[in-house]
């Protein structure tokens, strides 16, 4: 397999991917299947507490909130098309 020529330097394919698909495809698909898990550790975590209702909103919502910022991200750079 030859390696990828870009702008005068030589980029190596791994599976025939670059880098950057590679990298593009963690950051999409990887964390969210990271996400994915995270919310059923939470969700878990509430069945085994009994937390009731508004203790499984108070979970979620503190233990999640910083998911929504990488999940707002993605909306807003679909919704401008980047």
């Amino acid at each position: 397999m030859t390696p990828l020529i870009r702008s005068g330097r030589r980029y190596r394919s791994m599976f025939g991917l670059t880098e950057e698909q590679i990298t593009e495809l963690g950051m999409t698909w990887g964390l969210t299947f990271l996400i994915g898990y995270m919310l059923f550790i939470i969700w878990k975590l509430a069945r085994d507490a009994n937390a009731g209702k508004f203790g499984t909103f108070v979970l979620f919502f503190v233990l999640a909130f910083g998911m929504i910022g990488f999940i707002a991200k993605f909306i807003i750079q679909w919704l401008m098309g980047i």
